[in-house]
């Protein structure tokens, strides 16, 4: 299991541990294999993966944890790497005391070197490699990456499948049994170490325990020899080789009461030993056939078939998991089938493999798949003397759905079989009659039959639907003889709204044709009047009331923080559908409402009348009970004794607002000015030269003539309205939820004005009325002229008094080739636009552009269309004609 830490490492290093098997694998099998990676992340190139995989610092510290932990001092770990063939500097790096600032690569071998040392098994190994974060992988990861691997070694062992399982695998079905070997893992071997059966035979690589106690107290580690011998300490050397412990046992009762007068096989003797093995030897054992990886594989003595098996890889997709054969000296010892161990986890054979030993996978025998419902849908192997019996069987079963009545088999005939006229593929169908006791028959199954196990039908019977009015709506079971009762009973009866004068019950004949069958209710306890006895799938419908009502409401209008249509409710009044309206806006009129009430007579062209309604201070519902009316200035209101009027369906309800209450509008003033800042206006006609006035002037470094003065606008509409309207609803919005600022936040449109001339006359007509939102700059002076659009070098040219507009394109390099010299313009520093205007004849009007302006020069506008060319050459050549007769005939 991996911890939590190491998960977290998981997903940023997917792409490193794909673009490390992209490096590893041919060109030929990597372009078969799409890769996803998300936008903005970069796979490592292989150089840079194959750097990361050297330098693991988890796997680094939890190494050192190790070796610190073993109680080894440093000279103890030299001396067993020099007998276990390693340098004896080989792990120094991991040993307390190492500089941990350098950086350390865990060789391929380094975990093995550990390993030597005693104080690592394979399975902690294992669990170092998985629990260090490059490693640390869902297991849906590492599946996808063993998958990639074994692909690319299946197809390096088999260049194509047999045509009858290309035949049978669709998308989606696996041949049973071949993920399961499809794992990097050492999980799979067995312990080098600890206990062993009885039957286990020693011989050259064991190692053994020899423990005295009693008179003597001593410990030996005895090594079996190559030549199968054993030296004990003071008793001499014994052959051991082909003995198991109970037999070596025996001797060594023998050997060692020559030595030690207290051993004996009694209850009382003085002496007693203890015999372990401490370490397994590891036999040479070949793979063969087709499997993933064959060759050669050193496996513990006590490793089986399946250690093997799994060290290679398992078998390919071609290969057979029915007969594993073992094979010593040339000859057949014993054959695994290898599906009594993934379907019953058996392990029929005791055979332990032996130095020498060659495991062989034949070719599969014959595929078969079986698909529908089953528990376990794939593709089996099958031998020639089982039926369809043992397929449903390695399936596991018919799924609970299966209809176990009608099993259909597709086969390939062979082609003695086949005959003329195309018969090559038959159907057989295996029917209900053949099915005794609900046991699968034993109908025989070719390789290549595509077994299918139909499902049960779809249609649900013994039931009855209530649909409408009651309490729990649905299918309720049926019984032979239920009434209509019963079922509306089941359902939890009817609701108290429910419509009495009819129930309807719709049946579907035989013939799918349906007929409507009615019934009442005698009272809302659900008891009807004409009871029928219903069928199967009848649907009975209960109405209710309400469902027949035509919907009534009142809309709110006007001053109301909430404005619409809301239900209508009986005896509902005013004050109630403003309270509903979540109460009044701080423009509310306080004295009267008015109510556009439905018209009580039927005059053509009549559509409502109106009523006008008191209102008082009480409802501004805000305040509290005694605390005087805080309304706005100017506009009392009644403390209270409003009458509360009753409103009726369809009324609508006008709250009035108070006639010209506004909130404060406010300009933004900027730049030159004395006093900048945000100005509230006094009136509705304050103008420009009035709030510039209320600033404190401009100051000396102003310049008047650069003015920008902006206007924001939404929809087509200044910002400077009512805030309470439904088109400026923004603002409305922001006062509602406790705002302050009434200032539009909307788009600007810059206003030319002349600012000089107003200053100097307040009357002019520039001196524009200002409203909310207006913002106001006045710059410093700037003596550049900005040249833009189609010139050769768009950029600042320095003013040059008198100087028109043509003379400061000339400045910024002139017209380019798509420069439209016709429509060019200047924006004036104040706002204003001039544009140029060409003569034929007399002179061209050319604007000149003040401190502080931009020229602005278009693209031409080149209309794509077909050429014209030829229709003016034949124009031309008609004229010419028309010119040659009038010669000729007035020549004569």
């Amino acid at each position: 299991m991996h911890t939590r830490a190491s998960r977290r490492f998981c997903r940023p290093r997917l792409g490193l541990l794909l673009a490390l098997f992209l490096a590893a694998a041919p060109a030929a099998v990597t372009a078969q294999v799409p890769v996803q990676v998300r936008p903005g992340q970069q796979l490592p190139n292989p150089d840079q993966a194959r750097e990361l995989l050297q330098n693991q610092p988890d796997l680094v510290r939890q190494l050192r944890d190790k070796l610190a932990e073993s109680g080894l001092s440093q000279d103890q770990v030299r001396a067993r790497l020099r007998a276990a063939g390693y340098p004896e500097t080989f792990l120094d790096d991991y040993l307390a005391g190492a500089d941990t600032t350098l950086m350390v690569r865990p060789g391929p071998r380094t975990l093995d070197a550990v390993q030597a040392l005693g104080i690592l098994s394979p399975q902690e190994a294992d669990s170092l490699q998985t629990a260090d974060s490059l490693f640390a992988m869902s297991d849906s990861v590492r599946q996808l990456l063993d998958s990639l691997r074994y692909r690319h070694l299946d197809s390096l062992r088999a260049d194509s499948l047999a045509d009858s399982l290309e035949a049978i695998q669709p998308a989606g079905l696996k041949v049973f049994g071949l993920e399961t070997f499809r794992r990097l893992s050492t999980q799979f071997e067995p312990m080098d170490a600890g206990p062993v059966d009885e039957n286990y035979r020693l011989g050259p690589g064991d190692a053994l325990v020899l423990i005295l106690t009693g008179d003597v107290e001593q410990a030996h580690m005895l090594e079996v020899t190559r030549e199968g011998f054993i030296v004990i300490p003071q008793a001499g050397q014994l052959y051991v080789a082909n003995l198991t412990l109970g037999q070596l046992e025996d001797q060594l009762y023998s050997r060692l009461g020559r030595v030690y007068s207290g051993v004996r096989k009694s209850p009382n003797a003085r002496t007693r030993f203890q015999l372990s093995l401490a370490r397994l030897r590891k036999v040479q054992v070949y793979v063969a056939g087709d499997v993933v990886r064959a060759g050669s594989y050193q496996v513990s003595a006590a490793g089986t078939v399946l250690n093997a098996l799994y060290a290679a890889g398992g078998p390919t997709i071609n290969g057979s998991f029915r007969r594993i054969d073992i094979r010593r000296g040339g000859k057949l010892v014993d054959s695994l089938d290898v599906y009594d161990y993934l379907t019953k986890g058996i392990n029929q054979t005791d055979v332990r493999l032996q130095s020498g030993d060659v495991v062989f996978v034949p070719v599969q025998g014959g595929f078969a798949k079986v698909a529908g419902k089953v528990k376990r849908p794939a593709i089996y192997e099958l031998r020639p003397d089982e039926t369809l019996r043992d397929l449903i069987q390695f399936a596991g079963g018919f799924d609970p759905t299966a209809y176990q009545a009608r099993v259909t088999i597709h086969r390939v005939l062979p082609p003695a079989s086949r005959g003329s006229g195309g018969r090559a593929r038959v159907v057989i169908a295996v029917g209900a009659d053949q099915f005794v006791d609900g046991e699968v028959p034993a109908v025989p199954i070719a390789p290549g039959d595509s077994v299918t196990v139909h499902g049960v039908a779809e249609r649900i019977r013994s039931y009855v639907t209530v649909r409408g009015n009651v309490w729990v709506e649905g299918e309720v079971g049926h019984t032979p003889g239920m009434k209509l009762s019963d079922a509306i009973r089941l359902a939890g009866g009817p609701k108290p709204d429910v419509y009495l004068d009819r129930i309807l019950v719709t049946r579907v004949r035989d013939d799918s044709s349906m007929v409507q069958l009615r019934s009442a209710f005698r009272d809302t306890s659900g008891a009807v009047v004409d009871e029928i006895i219903l069928d199967e799938e009848d649907e009975i419908r209960v109405f209710s009331r309400s469902t027949f009502r035509t919907e009534r409401y009142i809309a709110v209008v006007g001053a109301v923080r909430k404005p619409g249509r809301m239900p209508y409710r009986e005896g509902m009044t005013v004050r109630d559908a403003v309270l509903l309206a979540d109460g009044l806006t701080p423009d509310a009129w306080l004295q009267e409402a008015e109510v556009a009430r439905l018209a009580e007579d039927s005059t053509p062209g009549s559509l409502a009348r109106t009523i006008r309604v008191p209102l008082d201070s009480s409802y501004v519902f805000a305040r509290t009970a005694g605390e005087r009316y805080a309304g706005p200035p100017g506009l009392p209101a009644p403390a209270s004794g409003a009458p509360d009027t009753e409103l009726e369906p369809y009324d609508n309800l006008l709250i009035m607002r108070q006639p010209g209450w506004e909130l404060q509008r406010s300009v933004a003033l900027s730049g030159q000015v004395r006093f900048p800042g945000r100005y509230s206006l006094l009136s509705k006609t304050d103008k420009v030269s009035d709030v510039i006035a209320r600033a404190g002037g401009l100051t000396p470094e102003a310049y008047p003539q650069g003015v920008r003065f902006y206007r924001s606008y939404t929809g087509g509409r200044p910002t400077g309205g009512d805030p309470f309207s439904p088109v400026l609803a923004e603002p409305r919005a922001r006062l509602a939820a406790g705002g302050r600022d009434s200032v539009r936040r909307s788009i600007p449109e810059r206003v030319g004005i002349d600012l000089p001339k107003v200053l100097d006359d307040p009357r002019y007509r520039d001196n524009v009325v200002l409203m909310g939102g207006d913002s106001i700059h006045i710059p410093e002076f700037d003596p550049v002229i900005m040249v833009r659009g189609a010139v050769n070098s768009p950029g600042a040219v320095a003013y040059e008094p008198g100087k028109n507009l043509d003379w400061y394109v000339d400045r910024a390099g002139g017209y380019t080739q798509t420069g439209d010299q016709g429509h060019a313009y200047v924006t004036q520093p104040n706002g204003e636009r001039e544009g140029v205007k060409r003569k034929p004849i007399l002179a061209d009007r050319v604007p000149r552009p003040q401190p502080g302006a931009v020229v602005y020069v278009p693209a031409k506008i080149v209309q794509e269309g077909p050429s014209t060319l030829p229709s003016v050459l034949g124009t031309v050549a008609q004229l010419l004609g028309v010119l040659t007769t009038i010669v000729v005939v007035s020549t004569r």
